[in-house]
């Protein structure tokens, strides 16, 4: 049937109303088939769901879309007798609906783009749905209701298209209604438009933030002048100096105002809640568990955070994969649980948590987890490693075994699985994300997936924190509270100290030890502690002061380094500092710091043109006891050797102006320096670059992806060794 002319600008506006409307009608329905739920809770549901239901009825019939009212309808005829008599809907009932939505919603979108003239109308197509559907287990009443809903659809009273906008139409209806502009009120932009937008809105924040610190120079300024014997002469001075600060700090509080509204509304317009892509899945669960023969329903914690709208949109597949492999493989068939002491119906959790600028997904069953020797018996029969290499891998290394390409325990190809071309889909996907993907697993208690990845736009609120001389921040998302120690909240044992937060004992960790800086010790008395909490785990970090918190843009780490587990991302300060940014995870982690016994004497010099790596580098060799120096080319380190003397150089392979073989060079031409250890670092691992680095006169060479994976200190250490062996 066609649409008036008039009205097919508002037929867009309603398709996706429907989506929504439908989306909440599926959550109903999954939610009205679950067993243990009192007759309260399902009076609500079903009259929520007959809401829903009457509105798409009424906003279809307000559009002159009388096939999608006539569905409506008749979803609405057989919802009617379950509301007389308040029970869990038969699960025939459920498919039935489903089916009927899907219908109403393809539908929909043939009208929005124009083919509504093309299309059947819906009696046969209603017929066949309930032909279709699954003989309930007793119930000629479910069926009766079913053939209810399968009558001719010109039962339904015809309703004409109104003149003007009638109050159950659609709120984008109504707005074009009362203004003709708004058939054309959207704009394309692409994509990289809005992102230099928001990276100009990054450049106005970095501005406040050097605005901040001129501020301070003008208060130290007047602090100068007001000594006394300085007091009248300045008078002036110091007046026209405080006058100037007021106004600047009053505009830079503007420009704060500004820049918060400029940033949120750019946000509101590239991001959308992670349930917009997440609650659909529940739909897919319950489908494939049908499918085949299980029970499993999906729980989602977090929907409502915002993600941009590109990462959401890959996402998606990832997830689907995720769920899919979860039920063909994880969960187990009803008796089997039964048997295994478990409830019939198997329970997907989906997590969703922003830790600043990382993305935290993690995916868990209570299925029958994963068996590492049937994982690792299909790869050798698939030839995807030897008896040889199997014999060899430890636990974890068979576990991601099941991440290969061309991997999978099916023996036969099903329509789920079969294939081998999902997780390996999965991984590939998130590591295009620049992010990474870990499994852990207990055979027969289930299987747990964690997805991290950076989230690029905007900034963050970041509390800097200080520990010895290092300053470092977390995401503020983490932070629970600050609180100062004390004897009354703190519980000092021989082998661990507990904090007393709100009744619970929450463990305590110095951070300076945790970073491999100093030993452990308790908390001195009014240290300040940070309560930081992630994946459900508290710990209370001592540290030496609390700098303060400020909003930053936190940036993803170079490839070569971002498997560094301490940290997640980095910050530029306004005068060009790197801030690092402690990954939540990692600090929650009770784990004895990984230390090595040196003298504190030790030195190492770090060359290096990229500021992320000189940064990087500073902090695995400052957890071995060194005291590091940094230099941001050859030049440069060139001068700091003239007045300053070092164990071991680490020098960047490819710098501007004077790269690591021509420092060497000049290294061992000169007396005082020929002797020192340089081991050269360098993007490219090939066996070439590596020989002709050792062939310059390099003592060591690393490729930057072994750095990242902690190789640095070790390498570093053992060229040490050698120079002084040969000494």
């Amino acid at each position: 049937m066609a649409v008036d002319p008039m009205l097919q600008s508002l037929v867009a506006g309603f398709s996706t109303e429907a989506q929504e409307v439908c989306q909440k009608v599926t959550l109903d329905l999954l939610d009205l088939e679950r067993e243990g739920i009192d007759n309260e809770a399902l009076a609500k549901v079903y009259t929520r769901l007959a809401r829903h239901l009457h509105t798409l009825k009424g906003s279809a019939a307000s559009l002159g879309l009388q096939d999608l009212s006539a569905i409506a309808h008749k979803l609405e005829d057989a919802l009617a007798p379950l509301r007389k008599d308040i029970k869990p809907m038969p699960r025939p009932m459920v498919d039935m609906l489903l089916h009927g939505l899907d219908l109403f919603l393809l539908r929909a979108q043939a009208h929005a783009e124009g083919r509504g003239d093309a299309l059947p109308d819906p009696t046969a197509a209603l017929a066949q749905l309930v032909s279709d559907a699954p003989p309930p287990e007793d119930a000629d009443e479910a069926m009766a209701m079913m053939a209810m809903a399968a009558a001719p659809a010109h039962a339904a009273p015809a309703m004409p298209a109104p003149v003007q906008a009638a109050p159950s139409q659609p709120a984008a209806a109504l707005s074009a209604a009362d203004d003709d502009s708004a058939v054309d009120a959207s704009w394309r932009v692409a994509s990289h438009q809005v992102t230099a937008l928001m990276r100009e809105v990054e450049r106005l924040r970095e501005f406040r933030m050097r605005l901040e610190d001129r501020l301070r120079d003008i208060s130290k300024a007047v602090d100068l002048l007001s000594a006394r014997e300085l007091l009248a002469p300045t008078a002036r001075a110091r007046a026209m100096l405080s006058a100037v600060t007021a106004g600047v700090r009053s505009d830079g509080h503007e420009a704060t105002d500004i820049v918060d509204s400029l940033e949120e509304g750019l946000k509101s317009i590239t991001t959308r809640p992670v349930r917009t892509i997440l609650e659909p899945l529940q739909r897919m669960v319950r489908d494939l568990s049908r499918q085949l023969g299980k029970q499993a329903r999906l729980s989602v914690v977090g929907a409502e955070v915002s993600l941009d709208r590109r990462l959401l949109d890959k996402l998606k597949g990832a997830m689907v994969h995720l769920l899919r492999n979860a039920v063909d493989h994880g969960i187990e068939m009803p008796d089997e649980r039964e048997r295994g002491g478990k409830h019939h119906e198997g329970a997907l959790t989906l997590r969703v948590e922003q830790q600043g600028n990382i993305l935290v997904l993690e995916l868990s069953d209570d299925g029958r987890g994963i068996d590492v020797l049937h994982v690792r018996a299909s790869a050798e029969r698939k030839g995807l490693i030897t008896m040889d290499e199997g014999s060899r891998m430890h636990e974890a290394q068979l576990r991601d075994l099941i991440f290969r390409p061309g991997f999978s325990t099916r023996t036969d190809v099903t329509d789920t699985s079969g294939r081998g071309v999902g997780l390996d889909a999965v991984r590939s996907a998130v590591e295009a994300m620049q992010g990474r993907i870990e499994v852990v697993s207990t055979k027969g208690s289930g299987t747990r997936f964690m997805i991290t990845l950076p989230m690029e736009l905007g900034s963050s609120p970041v509390l800097t924190v200080r520990t010895i001389d290092s300053q470092v921040g977390l995401p503020m998302l983490a932070v629970e509270s600050t609180q100062l120690a004390s004897p009354e909240n703190l519980r000092i044992g021989r082998m661990k100290t507990q904090l007393d937060y709100n009744g619970q004992l929450v463990p305590v960790m110095d951070l300076g030890a945790r970073m491999g800086l100093r030993a452990s010790a308790p908390p001195s008395e009014g240290q300040p502690l940070i309560i930081v909490q992630s994946g459900g785990k508290r710990m209370a970090l001592a540290v030496d002061a609390v700098v303060g918190d400020r909003d930053l843009v936190i940036r993803p780490l170079p490839a070569e380094v971002r498997d560094v587990p301490a940290y997640q991302g980095a910050a530029i300060l306004s005068r060009g500092e790197l801030l690092l940014i402690l990954r939540p995870g990692w600090v929650v982690t009770d784990s004895t710091p990984q230390t090595v016994s040196m003298p504190q004497s030790r030195r190492a010099l770090v060359v290096d043109d990229s500021l992320t790596a000189r940064a990087l580098h500073r902090a695995m060799l400052e957890a071995g006891g060194f005291t590091v120096h940094l230099a941001a080319s050859g030049a440069r380190a060139m001068e700091r050797l003239q007045t300053e003397t070092y164990d071991v150089i680490i020098c960047d392979l490819e710098m501007e102006e004077m790269n690591g073989t021509e420092l060497i060079a000049k290294l061992r031409s000169q007396p005082d320096t020929k002797e020192v250890p340089v081991i050269l670092v360098s993007a490219n691992d090939s066996g070439a670059a590596r020989s002709r680095g050792l062939a310059a006169g390099a003592d060591g060479y690393l490729s930057k992806r072994e750095c990242a994976a902690g190789r640095l200190l070790t390498e570093v250490l053992d060229v040490m060794s050698r120079r002084g062996a040969r000494a």
